[in-house]
């Protein structure tokens, strides 16, 4: 973990009226001795955009932070802040702010003082300290509570400090480290509502790094989605979701029923899968007939079916799962495949019963992702 005092002097040493600021990496590797940490990233980010950097523990996500802000040096490639090169440039002129998961406040000092500290650490004139902390603490709704100590407030409320601290400094880029981890779900909605507010309210070029997929889906302009120190498919929250590029993408991303098969034909015009239970249309492809392959279906995209027909699966219903609106079918098919069916809960028919056949079909060949097999196929490998 970070010293606070480091975290905050990282935020940069010159004020800035524009907060957006381009963030480019180009062929970015590190290793720890012989293990690679980080193989040949490259990522453009946009001033003011905030992407995600999402991915399993130890996928390299927190060793990526701590280069880009300057804590570790890469064994190799080039981090540039507006086209301009700060590899040689220590934390404390990068002009990089963070907020870690535990806020890392000082626990002697109120938030008025938390909050100063960085602005005194950079030196700002005096006269210019007291509006400028008026300004963070009402941005983030803080300046009833200026003169409470850390153990006074809620953890929320601690949050909003440790982003008060950072944007008081105009960083040029905000860095977010788990932030929300140590909150309660309610909470952690709630919290990442106001981080969401902030950002476009000023503007500033954020980074969020964190292993919870929905809470990238919900936040992040683009997201990056990171597996074994590589950067696997950087898109938007619904391309990353509807058009997943690898396998991990589409395993990490959201839930999804994984159906091994085969190729029957594959053509310009759409793929035929051989099922054990049936066959599957996917959408156009170019994998070779008889290979064998992987279907990626999420829950969602099956529907449930009054009877058989062709290009319709069935099997066992297992267990039946009421979810309020929705209605989740746990599903055994021939070879016993488990496969999970979403649905929206109709008050006017009863859910299917446990032991009844069910059939079901995708709502389109678009909803079937077809992936060579050997692709693997463990969630968070």
């Amino acid at each position: 973990m970070l010293d606070p005092q480091i975290a905050v002097s990282a935020a940069g040493a010159q004020a800035r009226s524009a907060p957006g600021h381009e963030l480019r990496l180009e062929h970015i590797s590190h290793s720890f001795g012989d293990f690679v940490a980080i193989n040949d990233i490259d990522l453009h980010i946009a001033a003011g955009e905030l992407v995600a950097l999402l991915g399993p523990s130890g996928c390299g996500k927190s060793t990526l932070l701590r280069i880009l802000s300057g804590f570790i040096r890469q064994t190799q490639g080039r981090v540039l802040f507006d086209n301009d090169c700060v590899d040689h440039l220590p934390p404390n002129r990068r002009g990089v702010g963070i907020v870690f998961q535990n806020y890392a406040l000082f626990p002697h000092m109120s938030v008025r003082q938390n909050v100063a500290y960085g602005l005194e650490a950079q030196h700002w004139p005096r006269d210019q300290v007291a509006p400028r902390l008026e300004k963070m603490l009402e941005l983030v709704h803080m300046l009833p509570f200026a003169e409470r100590l850390p153990r006074q407030l809620s953890g929320g409320q601690q949050q909003r400090v440790a982003l008060a601290r950072c944007l008081a400094v105009d960083p040029k880029i905000l860095m977010l480290d788990e932030p929300f981890g140590a909150l309660d779900k309610n909470l952690r909605l709630d919290m990442q509502i106001e981080v969401k507010k902030l950002h476009r309210e000023y503007g500033i070029t954020t980074i969020l790094v964190t292993h919870d997929q929905e809470e990238a889906l919900s936040m992040a302009d683009r997201i990056a989605v990171m597996n074994r120190g590589r950067i696997e498919q950087v898109a938007s929250p619904a391309d990353i979701y509807d058009h997943p590029a690898t396998l991990f993408v589409n395993q990490f991303v959201g839930t999804t029923n994984l159906l091994p098969g085969r190729i029957a034909t594959s053509d310009a015009s759409g793929t035929h899968v051989e099922l054990p239970g049936g066959f599957l249309r996917a959408g156009a492809g170019r994998l070779a007939k008889g290979q064998e392959v992987v279907v990626s279906i999420r829950p969602e995209q099956l529907r449930v079916e009054r009877e058989g027909a062709s290009g319709r699966l069935s099997g066992t219903v297992k267990m039946v799962m009421p979810m309020g609106a929705q209605v989740i079918y746990d599903v055994e098919m021939p070879g016993g495949i488990a496969i999970k069916i979403t649905q929206s809960r109709d008050s006017t028919r009863m859910p299917l019963a446990s032991g009844s056949t069910i059939h079901f079909a995708p709502v389109s060949a678009e909803a079937c992702h077809v992936f060579p097999a050997q692709a693997g196929m463990s969630k968070g490998s």
